[in-house]
């Protein structure tokens, strides 16, 4: 337990506490914390009781919980990025303790034939895969976090690709319209898969989650619809990208838009991630610190270590 702020202290508190001998000039040199960190020492010379206001003899604790998003998968030339994978952690840190490091995955460069795969986002042992790459010709995209819309250019339709259980969800189907044209899938999102094409309108990107400060993450992209008079299809909430090559959201994980007429690659997926926070104020270091509503934030856009 931590001494108490003011108020009466006893020596068999102190002794309690510190688990030291009887005579108090033995706690000349000992180490101690406080809330604000530590390790302190005791000062030479005469001790007051007052000196153990507020002390331990171990390094204080405190619970942090921190969000995780990866990289945006690339849209291709009809289907939508995957958004990169989305999780949430929590852990109790030592005050001085060891720095852990924010891994942040950058969004995937969209494709023709296919878009890329985002870069994973870690911390404190909480991976998240990168967000999978739209379909573009007559192909289905890729894996990812959440899944790549599917793409179609001959007659026919391909299905979005598969999220990972956890992390997202999957990308939806893309159709090629005969006498039409050729409409791609959604990218999928942290809560809904991708919605499927229909003629003339790319699918809608999945929806993203929104975490506790507030916003969204990990939207997927929306389908590119190509011949005629098309809709392009509208990226999920949380930073997907809308059809018409349209890039996803930056450090949300959303996936990029497939594209429009007169386009051959797809929108490039949004960077990920890393944001840890624990109540009151300020008590660890690393990333961009923000306080708001009683909590404290930090937020890496790029990889660096928190330090508790």
């Amino acid at each position: 337990m931590t001494l108490p702020a003011s108020g009466q202290i006893s020596l068999n508190d102190i002794n309690t506490e510190f688990g030291r001998g009887l005579n108090i000039n033995a706690y000349r040199g000992t180490s101690y914390y406080t809330s604000s960190g530590g390790p302190f020492t005791f000062s030479s010379g005469a001790l007051a009781f007052s000196d153990f206001y507020n002390t331990q003899p171990n390094a204080p604790t405190y619970t942090i919980s921190y969000l995780v998003v990866a990289g945006g998968g690339g849209a291709a030339y009809h289907g939508g990025g995957g958004a990169g994978g989305y999780q949430t952690g929590s852990a109790t840190v030592t005050v001085g303790g060891s720095a852990i490091t924010a891994t942040v995955g950058g969004g995937a460069p969209g494709g023709d034939t296919i878009g890329n795969q985002g870069n994973s986002s870690s911390f404190n042992g909480l991976g998240c895969t990168g967000g999978g790459g739209g379909g573009g010709s007559n192909n289905s995209g890729t894996t990812g976090g959440s899944g790549g819309g599917g793409g179609r250019d001959n007659a026919g339709c391909a299905n979005g690709s598969a999220g990972i259980s956890g992390q997202g969800n999957s990308g939806g189907q893309g159709c090629s319209y005969s006498g039409i044209g050729n409409c791609g899938g959604g990218g999928g999102g942290k809560n809904a898969a991708g919605g499927g094409s229909a003629v003339r309108v790319g699918g809608s990107g999945g929806a993203g989650a929104q975490w506790t400060n507030g916003s969204y993450y990990a939207g997927g992209g929306g389908g590119g619809a190509q011949t005629g008079s098309p809709t392009q299809g509208t990226g999920g909430i949380g930073g997907g990208g809308n059809g018409g090559a349209n890039n996803g959201g930056p450090n949300t994980g959303g996936g990029g838009g497939g594209s429009a007429p007169g386009q051959s690659v797809g929108g490039n997926g949004g960077d990920g991630v890393v944001i840890i926070t624990y109540s009151g104020a300020q008590k660890g270091s690393g990333g961009s610190y923000s306080f708001s509503g009683g909590n404290s934030y930090h937020t890496f856009t790029s990889t660096g270590n928190y330090s508790p």
